[in-house]
């Protein structure tokens, strides 16, 4: 039976490029299927619907994609397979070049990952934020040939709805990128390299130097740290959950030992994994 890997629909969404890339790297081809929001893919997986699926969580620019984050914090039936490093780069599109732009449309990440080119070159237009790029494709190649309207989108998105590019590549900072994670069932079996490791716990904030403690863990058996994050744990203000990023050590058992001994110190630690990080090609910086 074909395997599914869901990602973060429609077609032509940044996402949809990086299902696709990501794709052509597994040892078998997956059946592509676009779900409407982040929140309906991961649980397309804990539902069973899906094999696994591809879910944004960090750009290199705007940070964080909390639906992301909070959902893994709330279940326990997922893990993390592969972790891929996707270059974004977004492309101004339009159905008539000849018109002047009055308003641009896109999904509120690569507006903002756009914000001072559109400063510069487009201070008057409105922008509109929409379910997503391709959406905002849709929309620019429905409003007609004099509407004045524009896209930010995938390259891919705008050639299938017949609009044509103004400018390429106008992110901010060339070094663009998206953090996925490929997600799936505790049950799903690869036997795959192991560089990285997610560790995600609530420790008890109003006990001083508890952070500290568990940082601690990791620094005295030599476990590289290369991200914390913290979201509210919605129990109660200033009450919060930790995301730690950490390499693998040669030593799986350092890790073991850290894991450990923050999981003493937590009031709940979930490690969901530990899996190889991909790099796309496509990466400017």
């Amino acid at each position: 039976m074909v395997k599914t890997l869901g990602f973060l629909g429609p077609v032509g969404t940044h996402s949809e490029a990086a299902a696709l890339y990501l794709n052509e790297q597994l040892p078998e081809n997956c059946e592509l299927v676009p779900l409407p929001n982040i929140y309906a893919a991961i649980r397309a997986v804990e539902q069973g619907r899906i094999d696994t699926c591809l879910v944004p969580v960090e750009n290199s620019i705007e940070g964080s994609i909390n639906i992301t984050l909070d959902t893994l914090a709330n279940t326990d039936s997922l893990k993390v397979v592969r972790e891929l490093i996707w270059g974004v780069h977004n492309h101004l599109m339009v159905k008539n070049p000849s018109v002047s732009v009055t308003k641009i449309l896109s999904h509120a990440q690569p507006l903002a990952q756009c914000r001072e080119y559109l400063l510069k070159n487009y201070p008057d237009a409105e922008l509109d934020a929409v379910a997503s790029s391709a959406m905002a494709a849709e929309q620019v190649a429905a409003g007609g040939e004099t509407s004045g309207w524009a896209a930010i989108c995938t390259e891919r998105a705008g050639i299938m709805n017949g609009l044509v590019p103004l400018a390429h590549n106008i992110e901010d900072h060339d070094n663009n990128s998206t953090r996925f994670y490929q997600l799936a069932l505790n049950s799903y079996r690869a036997d795959l390299p192991q560089d990285k490791s997610l560790i995600i716990c609530q420790i008890d904030g109003k006990d001083a130097g508890r952070l500290c403690e568990v940082l601690a863990e990791m620094a005295q058996r030599n476990v590289n740290m290369t991200r914390i994050e913290s979201r509210p744990a919605r129990t109660g203000l200033g009450e919060y959950i930790f995301f730690f990023d950490v390499d693998v050590p040669d030593e799986h058992a350092r890790l073991d030992e850290a894991v450990a001994a923050i999981k003493k110190k937590s009031i709940w630690l979930k490690n969901p994994g530990r899996f190889p990080v991909l790099w796309s090609p496509n990466r400017l910086g």
